[in-house]
């Protein structure tokens, strides 16, 4: 029996593993470090600190499967922001050898970009309307303004979640499919 050998595309058609160029590399970093503050803030609440948010008068407690819930929320979203690095590493362009059935083989480009689009797209209009009252809150009652100054600190860097999916998500997309 013999092995299929793969012929590799011309230099003009693929350009996988070449490099992500730099500024992408660091924002595809900036995208896991924004989700932080947020699930910091989310994660601190699920334990028993209220951070002077208030509910009827009194500080917020969550507990039980609303805790878990939160703290499920902050690792979910941070493990969604990790992905973003696949953009600029080479396991975006080929699939790790651990992978059933793929293990190894090139991922095709656009199914990588249009997943990576739509979630730069879902996050943007998410956050746009998440802080369509910035910065009033008026739904949300704090103990202090130091409280709620250090909330929206805390979710403020979210915003540029969307953008900066969306330049590293351009930069895969020309590296990978633009001659």
């Amino acid at each position: 029996m013999t092995a299929a050998v793969a012929m590799p595309a011309p230099a003009s058609r693929s350009r996988d593993g070449r490099p992500a160029p730099r500024w992408a590399i660091v924002a595809a970093h900036l995208v896991t470090l924004v989700t932080v503050p947020a699930g910091l803030w989310r994660i601190a609440l699920a334990l028993g600190a209220s951070l002077g948010m208030m509910s009827d008068g009194r500080p917020v407690d969550v507990h039980g499967g609303e805790a878990v819930y939160v703290v499920a929320l902050s690792v979910v979203t941070e493990g969604v922001a990790l992905l973003t690095l696949g953009l600029v590493r080479p396991w975006g362009e080929r699939a790790p050898g651990r992978f059933p059935l793929i293990g190894g083989r090139r991922l095709p480009p656009m199914a990588v970009v249009v997943p990576a689009a739509v979630g730069a797209l879902m996050l943007q209009v998410i956050w746009a309307y998440a802080f369509r009252d910035f910065p009033q809150f008026d739904s949300m009652e704090f103990s202090s303004d130091g409280w709620k100054a250090l909330m929206i600190g805390c979710y403020l860097p979210l915003l540029l979640w969307a953008p900066l999916l969306a330049a590293v998500t351009f930069a895969y997309y020309r590296r990978r499919c633009r001659d």
